[in-house]
This record gives C-alpha cells, sequence and structure tokens, in this order.
C-alpha cells in the first residue's frame, strides 16, 4: 500500500491538453498515450478529457491500493459507464453495490473449477467445427476467426444457445458498436442526437439486442440447463422477485459483448506473435506433439502444457484485452500525496504497468521463457494483472485461460499459419483492444 506523504502541490504532474477538451486529441493514441505520460510524469498522472478529471496510476503499489486493499473505497466510474451503459446497462461489468453483489453470487458457481471443466470438450468441438472449413491455402482474417470460435463457446457453454447461423449479424454489429464506444468524439454529443454515427450505432443495438432477446426467450421454453443464463433465469433478487426482463438483457449482452471479445483478441494476439516469432511456435508444436501425439486436447493435460501456459501469459502481457481499468473513489483520497476528489477517473492502465522496464527486462519483446516461478515470486503483486484484480477481478479468467489454451493446442497441432507480408499490424483501444485492420494468415498443414 502506497505510502501518503504531504507536499505543497495536490494536483499531480501532467499533460495540459486544449480548453474545453483536455486531452481529447492526443487520447487517440491511446495506447502510446497511457505509455508517454508514464515515461514523461511519473507514477501519478494527471489530465484532462473533456470535462473530466482523470488521475492515471502507473506503479504496482498504488494499483494494489485502488483495486484490492482499499477498494471498498471506489466504485466502477461514470466514465466507463456512460461508454459500456448503453450495451451492457447494469450487467455484471458496469452494476456496483448491492445488485453486482447478488449477481456476482448467482453467477460465480457457473465459473467453478469443476464447471469448467464441463465446457472443456465443448471448447475443443468449437474449434474443430471452425477449423473444418479451412483448407490448405485459404487466406483468413484470424481476428474474424477466432472471433466466431469464443462467440460459439460463451452461447453454447454460457447462454446454452447456438448462434452459428447468427455470427456474421453479431460481428457486423460489434465491430459498429465498438467503432463508436472507441471514439474520443461521441462524447461531444448525447446518443439522441440524429448523426449517422449515432444512428449506425443506434441499428447496431437493435440487431444485437434481438439476438439476444431470441436467446432468453428459447431458454425460457427449457431453463433446465446448467449454463449461466439457467441459473439466472432460475434465480429470484433477496426480496423474492424474478430477474427482470431489462436486467436478464443486460447480463446476457455483457456475456456476449465482454465474454467472447477479451478472449477473441487474446487469441488473434497469440496468433500474431507466433507467427512472427517461428522459434516461438516451434518449442510450442513440440511441446504439442510430445504431449498430446495428435488427439485432442482435454483440460486434464493442461497441467502438462507449461510452455503453452507460458505463450498466453506472455500475449496477455504485451496485448492485454482492456488496457486501462477504471474507478472512481466514493470520498476524497490520497495518494503519493496527491489528493484525488471524489467524482474524478482514477486509471489504472495494464498496458503501461506490463511495458514498465523496471518490472520487465525487454518489455517490448515476446519472451514467453520469462515466466519461471523464480521471475513470478520477484514481481510486485500488480505488475500483471490481465484480468482486473480484487473482488471485481473478472469472474470469467479460468474460462477465459482454458478456452485460449485447448484453441491453441487444437489449432497448431494441426495448422502452420503464415501471416501475409502486406499486413498492418495497428491497434485500436475501441473497449477492448483490438487490431485496427484485418489480420490476413494463409493456412498450412503442418
Amino acid at each position: 500500500m502506497p505510502m501518503i506523504v504531504a507536499r505543497e502541490s495536490t494536483v499531480p504532474p501532467g499533460p495540459t491538453g486544449l480548453p474545453g477538451i483536455g486531452c481529447a486529441l492526443e487520447s487517440r493514441r491511446a495506447l502510446e498515450f497511457l505509455l508517454e505520460n508514464r515515461r514523461n510524469y511519473g507514477d501519478v498522472v494527471y489530465y484532462q478529457f473533456f470535462t473530466e478529471s482523470i488521475y492515471q496510476l502507473n506503479h504496482p503499489d498504488d494499483i494494489e491500493s485502488v483495486l484490492v486493499t482499499n477498494n471498498q473505497a471506489f466504485t466502477k466510474s461514470h466514465l466507463t459507464k456512460d461508454v459500456l451503459g448503453p450495451v451492457a446497462g447494469e450487467g455484471l461489468f458496469t452494476s456496483d453495490g448491492d445488485l453486482w453483489r447478488e449477481q456476482r453470487q448467482r453467477i460465480q458457481p457457473a465459473f467453478h473449477p469443476d464447471q469448467i471443466a464441463v465446457y472443456a470438450d465443448l471448447m475443443v468441438d468449437a474449434i474443430d467445427r471452425r477449423l473444418s472449413t479451412w483448407t490448405p491455402g485459404d487466406q483468413v482474417d484470424i481476428n474474424q476467426e477466432m472471433r466466431a470460435v469464443t462467440l460459439d463457446v460463451v452461447a453454447r457453454a454460457l447462454l446454452g444457445a447456438e448462434v452459428e447461423t447468427e455470427i456474421e449479424r453479431i460481428g457486423t454489429s460489434l465491430d459498429t458498436i465498438f467503432g463508436r464506444l472507441g471514439s474520443a468524439w461521441h462524447h461531444l454529443l448525447p446518443g439522441w442526437v440524429p448523426t449517422p454515427g449515432n444512428r449506425r450505432f443506434e441499428r447496431a443495438l437493435s440487431s444485437l439486442e434481438a439476438v439476444v432477446d431470441d436467446i432468453i426467450a428459447e431458454r425460457r421454453t427449457n431453463p433446465d440447463g446448467d449454463d449461466v443464463l439457467s441459473r439466472l433465469l432460475a434465480a429470484e433478487f433477496s426480496g423474492g422477485e424474478p430477474m427482470s426482463r431489462r436486467q436478464l438483457r443486460d447480463e446476457v449482452m455483457t456475456f456476449l459483448v465482454a465474454g467472447h471479445e477479451t478472449t477473441a483478441q487474446a487469441l488473434t494476439f497469440t496468433c500474431y506473435l507466433l507467427a512472427t516469432h517461428p522459434d516461438v511456435e516451434t518449442t510450442l508444436v513440440q511441446e504439442l506433439e510430445a504431449e498430446l501425439d495428435g488427439s485432442d486436447p482435454t483440460m486434464a493435460v493442461m497441467d502438462e502444457l507449461p510452455y503453452t501456459e507460458r505463450v498466453i501469459t506472455e500475449s496477455l502481457r504485451l496485448y492485454p484485452p482492456a488496457s486501462d481499468i477504471h474507478r472512481e473513489p466514493v470520498d476524497g483520497i490520497d495518494i503519493r500525496g496527491y489528493q484525488i476528489p471524489p467524482g474524478a477517473t482514477i486509471a489504472t492502465p495494464p498496458w503501461v504497468v506490463h511495458r514498465d522496464p523496471r518490472w520487465y527486462d525487454e518489455p517490448d519483446a515476446f519472451r514467453p521463457g520469462r515466466w519461471t516461478d523464480d521471475f513470478r515470486a520477484a514481481l510486485p503483486r500488480l505488475a500483471y494483472f490481465p484480468f482486473g484484480a480484487g473482488p471485481r477481478r473478472c469472474v470469467g479468467e479460468r474460462f477465459a485461460l482454458m478456452e485460449a489454451t485447448l484453441v491453441l493446442a487444437a489449432l497448431y497441432q494441426n495448422y502452420h499459419l503464415e501471416l501475409d507480408s502486406e499486413t498492418t499490424f495497428e491497434l485500436e483501444s475501441a473497449v477492448t483492444t483490438r487490431p485496427k485492420h484485418p489480420i490476413r494468415m494463409t493456412v498450412q498443414d503442418r
């Protein structure tokens, strides 16, 4: 926990930006902007984003204080709720207080290790179904392919639904939604202003909600499954009332959007890193051949794939799907002598901490071998937190890691992916960290 020392100035250093919009222009380069703030101003940085006061924390000890040690003193930021509220409503990701606790308690059992084991075969089946559409020599957009796989997994495992025929519709809707939510400029105008961007957003949101309504209606006719949606349909609030249609919609939207998008991006970046680091791919494939010998991966063999686990860990370090995590203090708080008022936004960016040379040698290098037991033990606790930390740590972390492991094992046993030489690798921070352009790869038999 950071020690507080009184000082003259109560405002941390940081970029000044422009009158009225603050650092909105700089934040269009969101990922590089966050890194520049740490390099130029240190561990506590202040800047304005339009009328919002942002306090960026870059030291693991300060971040641990906010997310873990004193987590009860913070809520989800109103900035996060303003951005995600139109999509996720008051689902698990955006809600607070008693509502969040009740929902977390209902959903948590679906992610118990014993329950997650039930999903393993389904995950392997999902990647096998997708791979069956590939032919050696095909060129694929690996981001689209991984999103299709993870959407299939989330729909069948967590929602008890088949969405194979809706994958393209859902993907197109999500692209439009993320495009708007990731734009700094949508803060200038409320959603009801009929701009072309707002109209596209509303059409995409309506299309996605129609899919969600169909999923909920289908599960109501057969609510006895062991998936998350069946549990929610059977649950009652503490007052004895069944969950409202709106609350169900919010939770299903949260799982559809967050549950598949983050894992899809993690897999996309891992495939890209393997394609650009053939030595790492060779070591990965050697482990898969030795341990699986051509058979489908299962949860039982995951402990026998330590190098695969390190590849995923290092990929999540370099490209955490959530580049920045926001909180808001309920009351004023001191951090390193700086007074942070209630209502301000506190930014705790994994993107920055994961690339800090104080914790990682060659921080921009993809080196899965760095993740030895001794290295892990020497890291500050919050020097690595791709799934967040504290009570609000991602409920689906184990689910996502198992899915990533099984998908990679099934994929790389069968195929080598050759990166198109004309692919432009550029990122955008649109709720999640995503590739800005298609990442085209040619499928080759192993």
